[in-house]
Order: structure tokens, then C-alpha cells, then sequence
């Protein structure tokens, strides 16, 4: 009887653990530091007139904090970022000359991999 009831309470962990993992998968979960429910995301215009785009190839961002994190650094350098979570890139639109090595170091600095940039 006490392993039946071992047994059932393991399972009834695991189901609480798989819906979690299953939530952060799709973005949906609090990772990254960031509290339950979407975070703020800033968007940004361009002062000037736009350049040019770029897009960048991102691993490593897991929920919307993610997306939020990246979004606020490349908005930092001047360029206005459009950032996909399910595509795993970002837009990066400009008034000025940006490189792509500035533009990689940013998100990399933030814990992120730039996998290339076009």
C-alpha cells in the first residue's frame, strides 16, 4: 500500500514538471529571469532616415525575456531590432553605419550566440 502511494505522488510530480517544461518551451514560461506574464518590450523608431536592415541568427533565447533582452540591446546602439523568438533571429534596422561585429558583441554580451548576420 505505502508504494502504491509513493508511486502516485511521483507521478503526480511529474505531471506538474512535464506541464512546466512544456510551458517554457513554447515561451510561455517565467525563465530568464523574468516574472509570470509577457514582459514590457520596448519599441523603438529610427531618427533618422533607415539605412539599411540586417538579420541576425540567434540561439540561446528561450521566452519572451529573452526576446526582451535582445530587443533592449541592439536599441542601445542605435538600431531599432524587430526580434522572432520562433525564428530565432532578429531584424535589425538602422539610420547609421552599424557592424556586424558591434552588432554581435551586444547580443553576445547578453548571453546569447549570434549565429550569423545577412
Amino acid at each position: 500500500m505505502a508504494n502504491a502511494i509513493v508511486v502516485i505522488v511521483v507521478i503526480i510530480i511529474m505531471l506538474f514538471a512535464g506541464k512546466g517544461a512544456y510551458k517554457h518551451l513554447k515561451g510561455e514560461g517565467a525563465c530568464c529571469g523574468g516574472g509570470a506574464g509577457k514582459p514590457d518590450i520596448p519599441k523603438k523608431k529610427l531618427d533618422g532616415t533607415k539605412l539599411g536592415e540586417k538579420t541576425m541568427k540567434i540561439t540561446g533565447m528561450h521566452c519572451e525575456n529573452c526576446v526582451a533582452s535582445v530587443t533592449r540591446a541592439i536599441n542601445r546602439i542605435d538600431g531599432a531590432a524587430k526580434v522572432n523568438l520562433k525564428k530565432g533571429e532578429a531584424v535589425v534596422s538602422y539610420d547609421r553605419e552599424i557592424s556586424n561585429d558591434e552588432l554581435k558583441k551586444v547580443v553576445e554580451d547578453r548571453g546569447y550566440h549570434v549565429v550569423s548576420i545577412q
